[in-house]
């Protein structure tokens, strides 16, 4: 059978045939439906594609945007889900601290942050990366990502967790060509999918591993979509953008903790206010010796690492 070759000339004939179809065959039918189902389809990719830039849409312009995301949702998985757009809180500037000593690899946080954040399944995608290492050596090009984590933790090795950083000064946003990532008042980097053009410029100005690229459409099944999400974080991506952690922000923005903060069994993740001097990582920050990875960069990333 011969590819069907969608372009926009393809796509405008072909909705205004079912547009036609509909009409003639009324409401009732089970082709009419179809008919139906599928303008409706064509105009939400329509209005994705004629779609401003998230910072410059009017609220009104954003509704409908959320909207249009709830049917694609549906259509997708078959299941309703809930788009939030709670913007940043003042005041708050986010940021983690990892306390390594505590840290015994079991990789909770790795699944944890999966369910939440509606990551593929087939084919995997894991924001969060938790490497095996000697201890005494913190060499991230000799680190083990593929341990087995039902051994863990082995003797004479730490491990530490890494992901995007919410860098102050994030190279991913100054070589995205297409502005559609950025640096949130409160601290976090996000992404615009229906602006990402999958030029992945990010993924390879970022020194942390911290982005990822969907090759192939993401593989969620009905019953695993978690169904609150927010426009710029967890709600079901298409194929061909690039996607990273948002320190969860259809939650933490509504007053929770992140899921991985939640899930780890040891307590080894602290996550809280940076402006707040009565927050545990403000006191974390000022009474342990920390340090970041790859400071050297000049990044300033929001992730501290410290041991008891």
């Amino acid at each position: 059978m011969k590819k069907q070759l969608w372009n926009r000339r393809t796509i405008l004939r072909r909705g205004g045939l079912l547009a036609l179809l509909g009409s003639v065959f009324g409401g009732g039918g089970t082709l009419a439906t179809q008919a139906a189902q599928e303008h409706d389809a064509t105009s939400d990719y329509f209005a994705k594609f004629f779609q401003k830039h998230y910072l410059r849409m009017t609220p009104e312009e954003l509704d409908k945007a959320m909207e249009r995301i709830v049917r694609q949702a549906k259509r997708d998985h078959g299941v309703d889900i809930k788009v939030s757009n709670d913007p940043p809180v003042e005041g708050v500037l986010f940021g983690m601290a990892i306390n390594i000593s505590r840290c015994k690899g079991v990789r909770k946080c790795v699944e944890a942050c999966m369910a939440e954040n509606n990551q593929s399944r087939d084919p995997s995608i894991q924001y969060i990366r938790v490497v095996e290492m000697d201890n005494g050596k913190l060499d991230l090009n000799n680190s083990d990502h593929y341990y087995e984590a039902e051994q863990v933790p082995r003797p004479g090795k730490f491990y530490l967790p890494m992901q995007c950083m919410q860098c102050e000064n994030p190279p991913c946003v100054k070589n995205c060509p297409t502005k559609a990532t950025w640096k949130e008042l409160d601290g976090m980097v996000v992404v615009d999918y229906d602006w990402c053009i999958g030029c992945r410029y990010c993924l390879a100005s970022c020194p942390y591993w911290g982005r990822r690229f969907n090759w192939s459409k993401p593989g969620i099944p009905s019953d695993e979509v978690n169904p609150f999400t927010h426009y710029l974080g967890n709600r079901p991506r298409p194929k061909g953008v690039a996607e990273k952690c948002t320190f969860c922000i259809q939650r933490t923005r509504k007053g929770a903790t992140t899921a991985c903060t939640a899930a780890c069994p040891t307590g080894a993740r602290i996550f809280g206010n940076l402006l707040d001097p009565h927050s545990e990582i403000r006191k974390v920050l000022e009474k342990k010796k920390v340090f970041r990875l790859k400071e050297e960069l000049g990044t300033l990333p929001k992730i501290w690492y410290f041991f008891d």
